[in-house]
């Protein structure tokens, strides 16, 4: 991931950048908001901001949505500043990280912005012919459409492909095209020109630019209006792209891969997708299975995330009962690998004794594998859609603890219609699971 660091972090910058590199991140510095803004107009892109607290964060949050530019912002500064941390949480930064920094402390701001272990753990048949499709076509300049629920890992597989393609040494730029604002995402792709719209005060360069020579990866696509669609389409064919608010022409040299949860020849035939951008992403496709449909992988990816959650929270390496191991080949996966990861996590937290066993595994609310849905529909029958609906979004909330990102992962649908469902049963007066990890319930 790249990280750009604003300000001197009260002196801890060297610290700070070291403990980020070796985790991964690819780090990059500005001495102030204006250098930081000029940076990210000039396409030097970062998907995570740490900056001073003795910054003027509101105005870096301000003029980061007036010109259209996603990227979170963490404020750093010392620990008993506790007053500036409350102001800066206010001002819209998502976290406060207290200084001399922690080296866990940043992993795990660094984990919520970005998957850090790129790692494709596999034993299962099915995935081991997904995954030798992949290294087949990587060398290629093909499109590739990867499809499947979401938590299979179809980013994981797109860096995949990136890190076995001719473009492995140039950039890999990655674009959540669901949890990017509508009115944020064309400036987002293409960029934009200065004076383009009221906060424009300069040029900004967008991600297909920022990626040329290298990968851009769309994940999910399916979540781009299709007005957009239409403009996207035409940079596909025509390898150029028009910034928005400009006249002219930019050339660009990216190779395009793309995501879906979704059916994308359903949503085709609903008119919520153009077919001949369809067939444009679709010249190789790859299906991930669900967790459900590849059994051998579970109680592989159990352990490894056993002891990652292990060593990550300085915690005695324990090994999985086979009474827990029983529960998790039982359970229906909703979420996929992203909910087991979950899972084993509270389970490494929660865990007692020598082992994981079974009490520390929290597949539902009450502790139990999930029902066969076929064994429950009397207990539907008489309730409106909307009722159940509503259940099932707060059921789920409270499963993942209030997190709203793994939430909407694991019921299949955008967190930004999460998010809106959530504002409408707020307004409705209903109690809803207050949000964690900086994450807020406003409209996306």
């Amino acid at each position: 991931m790249r990280l750009l660091i604003v300000g001197s972090l009260g002196g801890q910058i060297g610290a700070a950048s070291q403990i980020a590199m070796r985790r991964g991140a690819k780090v990059s510095q500005a001495d102030d908001i204006h250098a930081a803004l000029t940076q990210l107009r000039g396409g030097h892109g970062a998907d995570l901001m740490m900056v001073d607290i003795g910054l003027d964060i509101r105005l870096l949050v301000a003029s980061l949505e007036s010109e259209r530019i996603s990227v979170p912002v963490v404020a750093c500064g010392v620990s008993t500043d506790t007053k500036a941390a409350v102001e800066a949480i206010r001002a819209g930064a998502k976290e406060y990280v207290p200084l001399p920094p922690d080296p866990e402390l940043i992993a795990a701001v660094l984990a919520a912005v970005v998957q850090q272990d790129n790692t494709i753990i596999f034993r299962d048949p099915s995935m081991q012919k997904i995954m030798d499709l992949a290294n087949q076509v990587a060398p290629s300049e093909a499109g590739i459409l990867i499809v499947g629920e979401s938590g299979t890992g179809k980013e994981l597989v797109a860096r995949h492909i990136h890190q076995k393609s001719r473009r492995a040494n140039r950039v890999f730029v990655a674009v959540n095209c669901a949890a990017i604002p509508e009115n944020l995402l064309e400036s987002e792709l293409f960029g934009h020109e200065k004076g383009a719209f009221t906060g424009a005060i300069a040029r900004r360069i967008g991600k297909f630019e920022e990626a040329t020579g290298g990968t851009l990866l769309l994940d999910e696509i399916s979540e781009i209006d299709v007005r957009l669609q239409a403009k996207l389409l035409r940079v596909l064919q025509e390898r150029e792209l028009t910034r928005v608010g400009g006249n002219q022409s930019v050339k660009v040299d990216v190779r395009i891969l793309a995501t879906s949860n979704r059916n994308l020849q359903e949503e085709v035939r609903k008119g919520t997708f153009r077919e001949d951008l369809f067939f444009r992403l679709n010249v190789v496709t790859l299906s991930l299975p669900p967790l459900r449909d590849r059994p051998r992988d579970i109680e592989i990816l159990a352990k490894h995330f056993a002891e990652k959650y292990a060593s990550l929270n300085k915690v005695p390496a324990r090994p999985i009962a086979a009474n827990a191991m029983e529960s998790l080949q039982r359970h229906i996966w909703k979420g996929n690998v992203r909910e087991l990861e979950n899972t084993i996590h509270r389970s490494v937290l929660l865990a007692r004794g020598d082992t994981i066993d079974r009490d520390a595994i929290l597949l539902t609310e009450d502790g139990e594998n999930v029902p066969n849905p076929g064994g429950s529909i009397g207990t539907l029958v008489g309730r409106t859609v909307a009722d159940v609906e509503r259940d099932l979004i707060i059921d789920t909330l409270r499963h993942t603890l209030g997190n709203r990102t793994h939430a909407a992962n694991i019921l299949g649908i955008s967190i930004r219609t999460l998010r809106n469902k959530l504002r409408l049963y707020t307004d409705q007066g209903l109690p809803v699971p207050p949000p964690t990890g900086g994450e807020a319930d406003v409209p996306a």
